[in-house]
């Protein structure tokens, strides 16, 4: 087994080095796309290119810019709440306005600053297609479009693709959330037990988590039933568990803004073979996806190494529709491993493999089973950065 091991303790504060590269990696896409400049919007894009990390974004009032130019540094264009922070960072340019204010909220002073700009080409990006949003109203898009003096340039794939490929220091930040989680649902036995409702399960996970290290965990879901579950997305409820339960817990746990995305699987008491079946299945498909986690190889050889495993261990489908995709400062990042991306896998790409399938589970019930692990891109192949889970299905 191929474990990632940090290079060092993760810091919480990048080094400045960081930055100037992901501005210089981003101002060679930008001679490539013939763009002056690239407008971001989005809270991962903004923090990713400046530093600026605050818990501020869950306010949605206010707007916030940031530009990347051709050359030269980012320009921070931000409601004036945040100048001290924006400050803090490596952006040297910050321009403000006293927001909210509805009439022109921060309109008239991007276009200004836009227009300073050295216009080679007339061609600026943002972030306008899938897996991207802008966090801007509608009418300030339109007023780009007509005030701007640009053609507006959808570089949202270009984005996703520098986003994907982690540096060392970022790496160590994924290995170290993992760690934590991996840690937290090690302790879970000890306190999980029949007689608990799920959402009682998840409270002392939750807590768990925070003890060992997590900032927060804005996602943690479970589902559980009579010898399988039947969803993934929608716990924790207040339904006891019983004995004869499966139970699913996913979690999206957060260290200094990157994430975990990985699930573990318990029975209480026995349950039926086609569900210990399922389990091995699963974990099967994931040992082949790791196997074929290779630079070179794509996300579809990944879909092409897992699905077999599963068809042939009698999975009747796979509703989520991937089996896997990128993680990083979101949850769920680009790209996804499906028969179809064939994004080539590239060393510093951080991904899961999530073999998922729906099964019967000899009750004349068909359930769903799914496991879920984090890896890192290496030269060399694929390594851990979750901590593996049981080869056999853990009974409790």
């Amino acid at each position: 087994m191929s474990q990632y091991q940090p290079s060092q303790t993760p810091q919480r504060d990048f080094a400045l080095v960081e930055f100037e590269q992901r501005m210089a990696r981003a101002q060679v896409m930008m001679r490539e796309q013939q763009l002056d400049a690239v407008l971001l919007t989005t809270e991962t894009n903004v923090r990713y290119f400046s530093g600026y990390f605050t818990q501020f974004w869950q306010s949605p009032t206010r707007p916030w810019f940031l530009i990347l130019p051709a050359t030269g540094k980012p320009i921070a264009v931000i409601p004036t709440i945040g100048v001290v922070g924006m400050s803090s960072t490596w952006v040297d340019d910050v321009r403000t306005w006293p927001s909210p204010f509805p009439a022109d909220d921060g309109v008239s002073l991007l276009n200004q600053t836009l227009a300073e700009l050295p216009k080679r080409f007339g061609r600026l990006g943002m972030t306008l297609g899938r897996e991207t949003h802008l966090r801007m109203p509608q009418n300030q898009v339109q007023s780009l479009y007509a005030s701007s003096g640009f053609e507006l340039v959808d570089v949202s794939r270009e984005v996703l693709h520098l986003r994907s490929i982690k540096s060392t220091a970022e790496i160590d930040r994924a290995a170290h959330v993992c760690s934590i989680a991996s840690k937290a649902f090690a302790q879970l036995p000890g306190f999980a037990r029949v007689g608990m409702t799920e959402r009682e399960v998840v409270a002392e996970f939750r807590m768990e988590l925070l003890r060992q290290g997590a900032d927060h965990s804005p996602f943690i879901v479970s589902s559980s039933g009579a010898d399988g579950y039947d969803d993934i997305i929608m716990g924790p409820t207040d339904r006891v568990i019983e004995t004869g339960d499966l139970l699913i817990i996913d979690t999206g746990t957060v260290w200094q803004g990157y994430f975990c995305d990985f699930d573990r699987n318990w029975s209480f008491g026995d349950c039926s073979q086609a569900s210990k079946d399922a389990y091995s299945t699963v974990y099967d498909a994931t040992e082949a996806g790791f196997a074929a986690a290779k630079p070179g190889n794509s996300t579809s050889d990944l879909y092409r190494a897992m699905w077999p495993i599963m068809h042939a261990g009698g999975a009747l489908g796979n509703d989520v529709g991937r089996l896997g995709h990128g993680l990083g400062s979101d949850l769920t990042e680009w790209p996804s491993n499906t028969a179809t991306d064939d994004t080539v896998l590239e060393v510093g790409m951080v991904m899961t493999l999530e073999p998922g399938m729906s099964y019967a589970n000899g009750n004349g019930e068909v359930k769903q089973m799914v496991h879920e692990e984090n890896i890192v891109i290496t030269e060399d192949g694929a390594q851990w950065l979750s901590t593996r889970a049981a080869a056999q299905l853990p009974i409790l």
